[in-house]
């Protein structure tokens, strides 16, 4: 039997389509559905790694996670990486596939169709129901020609709608009604309800205004208010998120003095719930840092990872955060480089086939860690089991301990001597190999993997060596998503929800 669907879209992008997934993959798994996230087509910088090695969107593989299922690329067929204003990479089914300028972003649109309809079709042949995402607003009549990710989709699956707007940013009866005005009757009437997201306040403060947006509205009810919810620690799709407070650590860290850890937050950062386990721990702050007045006097500076990282690098010189990062850390800061940022903290980025700038466009490194890359053209994703190599320095008591995280990344970096790995991986004989660098007594280190800080014992052995005097607890993302569920269960009308994707007869 096909599977039912629901489509959950936006008033705008992060009116909060992406979490109210995650929330309602895990409030369906709770009651024994076999649920299962769908996202068309997805346009963010934060990426992971599914168990086959296909690349997907990070939000969908937490709204994955969230459901009980591994991650599947069926889940996010395309996935577009902005590398400018006006250039993507496009991975398809999981792969690199072309790059693509905005002008022909169109005529490309065609040809990806047919790979969305077969994923969602595969997708709900082997589950109970499907929860598809869409993206940005199905309200933007400029991009409706060619549409492969809203509307389309709603009606390809015969799927009841139901439009997310976040009250937090003003202007939500008017972003609501004006949404359904400038839809098509046929998709208008797929729209079976309005979720009014992040909210503060009394609900009372509403006053008639939900039955007044019901009668303005084409007679479209609001199935929920959802208050706000802080320090979500759920997997966010667009660094947009990092405006918000939850990204900065938790309150009580923010009352009294903590573990400084500021991450440089570069234009075009990727995977930056890579330190949402840090944030998560009491004790710790994460400050996300792009200003050098903002940088301070921080116990540690991460680089994080980035689609970009030749121009990224020379952000951080024009800045002068690149300068002053060399400078703490040979005050002895600790300073650590995930991914692109590992890159950056090397000696030479060299670029000879022009996979990120020009043919032979070459870049010196921060000159903190003994590695030269070299950018190629296949790019480099897969899972990783490892252990860590350190001898000295914070993580030196964890030598030989597991490591578990994933690559993402085109660069290939080589130790220059002398040397010392951060990790070696684990795998077939024909696929072990160093990863990483330690210098300066292990205080800067850097490696390829992304998830490192999910890594109990890694992430505690490291804070520790910072001053941190915290417990030590388990960062389990599993938590988070039960937290979430119980948020949104308490605030949604569910029995509203299964009578739409069910009927009436359902439960």
């Amino acid at each position: 039997m096909t599977a039912k669907t629901l489509m959950i879209m936006g008033t705008h992008s992060n009116a909060g389509k992406s979490i109210l997934v995650t929330a309602l993959c895990r409030i369906f798994a709770q009651e024994g559905y076999r649920v299962a996230p769908f996202k068309a087509q997805n346009m963010a910088l934060n990426a992971g790694v599914t168990p086959e090695g296909h690349e997907i969107g990070r939000a969908t593989m937490a709204q994955a996670e969230a459901a009980g299922l591994p991650a599947h690329v069926d889940m996010n067929p395309v996935l577009l990486k902005p590398e400018d204003n006006q250039r993507s990479q496009v991975v398809l089914n999981g792969r690199h596939h072309t790059h693509l300028e905005a002008a022909n972003w169109l005529s490309l649109k065609s040809t990806l169709w047919p790979h969305v309809t077969a994923a969602l079709e595969r997708l709900r042949a082997r589950t109970d129901l499907v929860i598809i995402e869409g993206a940005g607003s199905p309200a933007e009549i400029n991009l409706k020609e060619g549409d492969i990710v809203n509307m389309r989709v709603a009606r390809h699956a015969r799927s009841p709608v139901v439009l997310v707007g976040d009250i937090d940013r003003g202007g939500v009866f008017a972003a609501l009604v004006g949404t359904m005005v400038l839809l098509e009757p046929e998709e208008r009437a797929l729209v079976k309800g309005f979720v009014i997201n992040k909210f503060r306040g009394d609900v009372s403060l509403l006053g008639d205004g939900l039955a007044l947006l019901q009668e303005r509205a084409f007679n479209t009810p609001t199935l929920g208010v959802i208050p706000f919810l802080p320090g979500i620690g759920v997997a966010e799709e667009d660094s947009v998120a990092l405006e918000e407070a939850g990204k900065w650590g938790s309150e009580e860290a923010r009352r009294w003095e903590a573990v400084d850890i500021a991450v440089i937050r570069l234009p075009r950062i990727s995977n930056f719930d890579d330190f949402d386990p840090l944030a998560a721990e009491p004790g710790v702050r994460v400050r996300f840092v792009e200003r050098l007045d903002d940088l301070g006097q921080p116990a540690a500076v991460i680089l994080p990872g980035s689609k970009m990282t030749l121009a990224d690098l020379a952000w951080l010189r024009r800045t002068g955060l690149a300068e002053q990062i060399v400078a703490l850390a040979q005050e002895g800061t600790a300073v650590v480089g995930i991914c692109g940022g590992y890159q950056m903290l090397g000696q030479s980025l060299l670029d000879p086939d022009g996979v990120e700038a020009e043919p032979g466009a070459a870049a010196a490194g921060l000159g903190l860690l003994p590695v030269e890359t070299v950018f190629a053209g296949d790019k480099r994703t897969v899972q990783v089991q490892a252990t860590l190599q350190a001898e000295t320095g914070p993580l030196a008591a964890l030598r030989g301990a597991p490591i578990r995280g994933y690559e993402i990344h085109m660069g290939r970096s080589r130790l220059l001597d002398p040397a010392v790995p951060c990790l070696s991986h684990i795998g077939p004989p024909d696929n072990r190999h160093a990863d990483g660098a330690l210098a300066a007594g292990g205080c800067v280190w850097g490696t390829y993997l992304h998830g490192l800080f999910d890594n109990d014992a890694l992430r505690h052995a490291w804070l520790a060596s910072l001053g941190w005097q915290g417990r030590g607890q388990p960062f389990d993302r599993h938590l988070a998503y039960n937290r979430l569920a119980d948020h949104v269960r308490a605030h949604l009308d569910i029995e509203a929800l299964r009578q739409i994707i069910w009927g009436k007869d359902e439960g």
